[in-house]
């Protein structure tokens, strides 16, 4: 029997048909090790040495594994085909090794780009081993973001009280959107005047033409800058005689556009959709893994991680038949397209985005796909198809016109342009962000030099420069990917972290910057201004693509940054609160102090007239409070905004009642008429604000949606019962009998179909119960005990206790859940079974490290440590000028009997992928 690993349940029933019975197919559920929330995990001054550990709900899922590739021939590691896939992989083969289920099986490692059985086959027929570069570079990432988080997140929380966290990549992303409120704040508009005449040939053909240029000089957009000087030309114009002097035609060529990357569809399906970046992804991964056609499950696209904007071979060849079948030969080219990726990391540059099979036209799937689904095949496949396509043959024209008014010569000027084959722009045209009138496009009649024209009209029209927009979802995500920052796996999520942390919001689908998000970037930028620095970053981003290029060291790349970083954190650790306070109210003044009405001094308490406002910092975040405290306790928000109050926000379409925003004794809330509108004994429906929208934030569309959940979304196909959304105190949900699952980011309550939410309740099934408050606590596996079996620690009704097989025995008081160790728990067991007496304060076994692995620095280490039965005697209490370093190493603890501490492998032996880093 072969045992194949993969992440995901649909994706490893799907493939087990493909492959037949010999072979086993068994699913991860993504990642099933991570570094333990809590300090420690990565030690720099143990040269990085990491801590991982196995996430409870996946310990199940891993010795279903364990059991199974224990009596295997061979073991297929078959997650997907990027950094975060090569990660995934070599964690459950570190896990394999640590539970000793690894004898002689042979060990493969296996890509495949797109879920279809000639890819899956394919794959298999070209195994390699774990690329340890790939892994390295996710480590080096992983342990980059966890010394930000957990070194820059408790400054932020002793300096600046009320912040939340800040990340390596976040705080970039969101310096960009804090960069852009600034902006806006200090554009100062500028008056403009432009003058359009209207004209008409000697046959009447009417078309428009702009002034530009008076008495030779030229007039660009921004030069009339009064109205006094548009009425003076405007005179000229009116009495002027209009000729043709020269009319110039250009042929132009539009060529298509590439296949889509992870960015550009990203940009596409947010401007063209709606789709927020990570609500993308998840259809993307949906259509990835496939649906029913013709009784087998298929997958409908590539892999949708990528940089790569190249084809397969094959694939383009079916493009072009599929082109010439629906379009014409004239619509396809001489030669196929050949598109070259910009990215510079070669591991990430996969093939593009396109359906997995080209012939399947959008209309074919139609009834096999829910709508969102739909759309985005649609996208790809049209995308996909038009990259392949004839260019689009345009002809420019530019029509110069002269008007003399007496002395003085005028100048104006009309543009136009002809699609004279559209080629590519029959099926696709790629959105903007911001749109603007382009006169390009108009068509412009026939003329030649030296014709008359007449004046049918005159449009002289004032104009101010505009500031700069904010970012939408799909432009930021465009300017990260200029800059450099983050990389395809990451656009989203970093997206989502900075909404759900309060930082920005999004309305009418553009950012704005929150205030708890403009504080956290003025504090970054004052007192650790490198490493939120858009360059910085960028140049990071590159050093881990070397790492997974082998061209550099991970640990180096660390270090250099530590160096620095450390030494930042250092710098600071003296300031006061209010030193802080006093730097960050001088940068965001022009934002916290907007000019009064009056001209008066805009730091004036309006309350006493006597102090001065200045930020200060609270509980729940930065604030404006008066100097003149405790006589006079004015207090407001960074920024003054209204609430919203109690106001009526329209009426209901189907029963025309007042639909209304009310305050209450818990908070806000949403009301749908009055009391006097219900029966007796009846209260008016309500619907509660979910948790970070502001009441004033509230508009009628928002409220009706509030007030229709719970909705049924349909009937369970199983079951036959009702499966509702709605939103409780921990977020959306959809609900099946007594099962609820949490949405995931990019799902909507409000829109979630049938489809999504049957996955989602299968998958909190297949999981299993979570912690909930009547549910058994499953327990945090400390190790195998020698007779067989996990050694589990839990929390009790009268306290912790380890279990095994039965057995329970409780922890002493000098021994807690969390430095628990195996041989400690061996004991207290055995005791407990009558083998022996528990010995309390025995000092912890240095190997010993309850549920973590420890991942070991690159320095020499002797042969490693025997596994659990042989090594029950204590290791010497730590000297207490080393308490610290003894203690580190003493949580967390090791989940394999055999070495907790693993030595980096020569390169010999690394047959097997990356034993250790």
């Amino acid at each position: 029997m072969n045992i194949v690993i993969v992440e995901s349940p649909a994706k490893a029933k799907t493939i087990n048909k493909y492959l037949g019975p010999s072979y086993e197919v068994l699913a991860s559920f993504g990642h099933i090790r991570d570094l333990p929330a809590k300090n420690g995990s990565v030690d720099p001054e143990e040269n990085f040495r990491m801590i991982w550990e196995v996430d409870p709900k996946a310990s199940g899922r891993l010795n279903d594994i364990a059991k199974a590739v224990k009596g295997a021939d061979k073991l297929i590691l078959a997650t997907d085909p990027d950094r975060e896939g090569e990660a995934i992989s070599w964690h459950v083969l570190e896990v394999l090794k640590e539970k000793r289920a690894l004898k002689d099986q042979e060990i493969e490692r296996v890509v495949f780009n797109a879920i279809t059985k000639q890819a899956v086959t394919d794959a298999m027929k070209n195994p390699r081993k774990i690329d340890g570069a790939l892994v390295d570079a996710y480590m080096a990432r992983r342990a980059l973001d966890y010394l930000v988080g957990f070194t820059l997140s408790p400054v932020l929380w002793r300096k600046l009280p009320g912040a939340r966290s800040a990340g390596r990549v976040q705080s970039v992303a969101l310096r960009l959107v804090c960069d852009r409120e600034l902006e806006i704040e200090k554009f100062v508009p500028r008056e403009y005047w432009s003058l359009v005449a209207t004209l008409a040939t000697p046959r009447s053909e009417t078309f428009e033409a702009r002034l530009v240029g008076a008495d030779g000089k030229k007039i660009q957009r921004l030069d009339i800058g009064s109205g006094a000087e548009a009425e003076d030309f405007r005179k000229a114009i009116e009495a002027a005689n209009f000729t043709v002097t020269t009319v110039e035609a250009k042929p132009a060529r539009r060529n298509p556009y590439a296949p889509f990357t992870t960015s550009t569809l990203q940009q596409e399906a947010s401007r063209k959709l709606g789709f927020a970046p990570a609500h993308t992804m998840r259809i993307a991964q949906r259509l990835y893994e496939g649906v029913n056609i013709g009784g087998e499950t298929t997958g409908l696209i590539t892999y949708m991680r990528t940089d790569g904007v190249q084809m397969a071979t094959e694939a383009i060849t079916q493009a072009r038949k599929v082109i010439g079948d629906d379009y014409g030969k004239d619509y396809v080219p001489n030669a196929p397209r050949v598109y070259q990726t910009k990215a510079k990391n070669a591991q990430e540059a996969h093939e593009a985005i396109r359906p997995t099979d080209l012939s399947r036209r959008p209309r074919d799937l139609a009834k096999k796909l829910d709508t969102e689904q739909a759309k985005l095949y649609e996208l790809i496949w049209k995308r996909a198809i038009a990259s392949q396509m004839e260019s689009a043959e345009l002809e420019r024209t530019t029509v110069d016109i002269a008007a003399k008014a007496g002395a003085r010569t005028l100048e104006l000027r009309a543009t136009g342009q002809v699609i004279k084959f559209d080629g590519f722009l029959t099926l696709y045209q790629e959105d903007t962000d911001d749109a603007s009138d382009d006169d390009d496009s108009r068509r412009l009649p026939a003329m030649s030099g030296g014709e008359p024209l007449e004046r049918r009209d005159l449009a002289v029209t004032q104009h101010f420069t505009e500031p700069p927009p904010r970012f939408s979802e799909a432009s930021l995500v465009k300017r990260m990917e200029e800059l450099g920052i983050g990389r395809p796996s990451t656009y989203a999520s970093i997206l989502q972290v900075l909404k759900d942390r309060g930082y920005v919001k999004l309305d009418k689908k553009r950012l704005y910057a929150e205030d708890k998000g403009r504080v956290v970037v003025a504090f970054l930028e004052n007192f650790f201004a490198r490493y939120v620095e858009y360059d910085f970053t960028a140049s990071l981003e590159d050093q881990l693509d070397k790492i997974s290029n082998n061209e550099v060291a991970w640990r180096d790349v660390l270090k250099d940054f530590w160096r620095g970083f450390i030494g930042a954190v250092d710098e600071i650790k003296d300031l006061r609160i209010t030193q802080v306070l006093d730097v960050l109210d001088d940068m965001l003044g022009p934002h916290i102090y907007p000019p009064r009405e009056d001209g008066g001094d805009p730091r004036q308490c309006p309350n006493c007239g006597v102090g001065r406002l200045n930020l200060k910092a609270g509980k729940f975040g930065a604030f404006v409070g008066c100097t003149n405290y405790p006589e006079c306790r004015y207090t407001r928000p960074l920024a003054a905004s209204d609430d919203g109050g109690d106001r009526v926000l329209g009426q209901d379409p189907e029963t025309g009642l007042d639909v209304a925003v009310k305050s209450g004794r818990f908070g806000p809330y949403i009301q749908l008429g009055e009391q006097k509108d219900v029966g007796e004994g009846e209260k008016p429906k309500r619907a509660g604000i979910p948790k970070g929208t502001s009441p004033g934030d509230v508009d009628l569309e928002l409220a009706l949606k509030l007030l229709s959940l719970p909705r049924e979304i349909g009937r369970h196909p199983e079951t036959g019962e009702p499966i509702t959304a709605g939103i409780g105190r921990f977020g959306p949900f959809v609900k099946h009998e007594r099962t609820y699952a949490s949405l995931e980011a990019g799902d909507d309550v409000y829109t979630i179909g049938l489809n999504r939410a049957v996955t989602l309740i299968a998958e909190k099934v297949a999981k299993g119960p979570g912690r909930g408050r009547f549910q058994k606590d499953p327990g945090k596996p400390v190790g195998d005990h020698p007779n067989g079996g996990v050694i589990t620690v839990k929390n009790g009704r009268y306290g912790p206790y380890v279990s095994h097989d039965g057995t329970n025995a409780t922890l002493p008081a000098e021994i807690t859940p969390e430095t628990i160790t195996l041989a400690q728990a061996i004991e207290l067991i055995d005791a407990r079974a009558g083998k022996g007496k528990p010995k309390a304060k025995k000092a912890a076994p240095k190997k010993a490290n309850g549920g973590a692995t420890v991942e070991a620095a690159a320095k020499p280490a002797g042969k490693p440590k025997k596994a659990a039965p042989k090594a029950k005697k204590a290791a010497k209490p730590a000297a207490s000028g080393a308490a610290k370093k003894s203690a580190a190493k003493a949580r967390g603890g090791v989940t394999n009997k055999a070495a907790p501490v693993v030595a980096k492998a020569s390169p010999a032996k690394k047959a097997a992928g990356k034993a250790a880093h």
